[in-house]
């Protein structure tokens, strides 16, 4: 590989771990002494393309030991859709700042960077190893069992839905009933991730609905009336991707990002969560709540799980192995060794397959309900997101007859 400097950026919505992964990258490149300077692009490959640069190698040790339990994108970040007319620009500063070596963390539109980034650079026979680093609280990454940034958000919707279920049990005598939405535009990795809060019989979530599986206003009504007639109130999580039978979102967003991604209440779009309560108040004449956290799971950085801390940061390392050994054309993924006790094992993807491909949650994680999770994907979970906390339960005994005349 021709001698030169290694750039890295972050794109896309952040997570609570994605600084991790950038310590990662940096003093992974700086270990193999891979190229002489390690730069960092503010805002994604937008601002590279305005010469907006960090220099990352020259950070003290402390500050770059500090990232990693830091929140959200520090070198900030971006939705740009790489246009035709990008790749000339790209190429000249890459060639102006000797980049040899370019590092992306982010998700599918991201890997997609990566990848046409470095093919348009090989075919103007400009060298360049380009490495994706994955990341996403979606867990919708092609090729990776999980991704660094999920096990986090997966703890805060358990915690979230774990906290505010005791709350809405409650207050059944003021609201019948609460719908709470994750992110997840097409996979319901994170919406299923809140079975995790149940300890017991009758606890939050009743009812999970996931992009995976169709819903009916009927067949919602249906449930939330039984689920009701049950345990006295009704607890319901739903992605906010969801669709109707007829692929229509349940959201009634139409708008759509640069990317033809469906926006969901970031640019005036509806909500999944706000349509099925609109619905359950008006079949029921129930009073009800909503709760709709958006990015604030991506972000949380007090409910991080000390692995997902770990991972982000070996994915980050592992990339400027991979590079340091002429890999590119790759992502880092991340496998599960044999056994019945939990350990990563990092591999890797082509970037071509996982710019173009998702992965939703496999049948055999979804009930046969379509409303809930099975046993097996609890037992995926639980070695991510890590044990939850217990709280007290009152003993259901009857009082003792009162004495005296009143």
């Amino acid at each position: 590989m021709t001698k030169g400097n290694a750039l890295v950026g972050q794109s896309g919505g952040p997570t609570a771990v994605i600084n991790a992964s950038l310590a990662g990258v940096v003093e992974g490149c700086l270990d193999a002494s891979l190229g002489d300077s390690v730069l960092g692009m503010r805002f994604g490959i937008e601002g590279f393309m305005e010469g907006r640069l960090v220099d990352l190698g020259r950070q003290r040790p402390e500050t770059l030991a500090a990232l990693r339990r830091t929140p959200s994108s520090i070198l900030g970040s971006s939705r740009h859709k790489l246009r035709d007319e990008d790749f000339p620009r790209i190429l000249e500063l890459l060639k102006s700042y000797e980049i040899r070596y370019f590092f992306l963390i982010g998700g599918n539109d991201t890997m997609d960077t990566v990848h046409r980034v470095e093919a348009y650079c090989r075919g103007r026979g400009y060298e360049l190893c380009g490495l994706g680093v994955p990341k996403t609280v979606d867990n919708d990454l092609y090729g990776t069992d999980h991704t660094p940034g999920f096990p986090s958000a997966a703890r805060y919707v358990a915690l979230s839905t774990l906290q505010s279920g005791r709350l809405a049990r409650d207050m059944r005598r003021v609201d019948s009933f609460v719908v709470q939405q994750t992110v997840g535009r097409e996979a319901g990795w994170l919406a299923a991730s809140s079975a995790l809060a149940r300890r017991s019989e009758g606890d939050a979530p009743h009812l999970v609905y996931l992009p995976e599986r169709r819903l009916s206003p009927e067949g919602v009504v249906r449930d939330v009336r039984l689920c009701i007639e049950r345990h006295g109130w009704c607890s319901i999580v739903c992605g906010e991707g969801v669709l109707w039978e007829d692929g229509s979102p349940v959201s009634q967003t139409r708008e759509r990002d640069k990317f033809q991604n469906a926006e969901f209440g970031a640019m005036g779009g509806s909500s999944a969560a706000l349509a099925l309560h609109r619905l359950i108040r008006e079949a029921t004449g129930l009073r009800g709540e909503f709760q709709i956290t958006e990015s604030l799971s991506m972000c949380a950085e007090d409910r991080v799980p000390e692995a997902d801390r770990s991972e982000a940061y070996a994915c980050g390392r592992r990339a400027a192995e991979l590079a340091a050994a002429g890999a590119s054309g790759v992502m880092v993924t991340i496998g599960r060794a044999p056994g019945l006790r939990y350990e990563p094992v990092y591999g890797t993807a082509s970037l071509a397959e996982v710019a173009v491909r998702a992965k939703p949650m496999p049948d055999e994680f979804i009930a046969e309900s379509g409303s809930d999770v099975t046993p097996a994907f609890l037992d995926y979970l639980r070695p991510l997101a890590g044990e939850l906390p217990g709280y007290a339960e009152l003993d259901d005994l009857a009082p003792a007859a009162v004495r005296g005349d009143f």
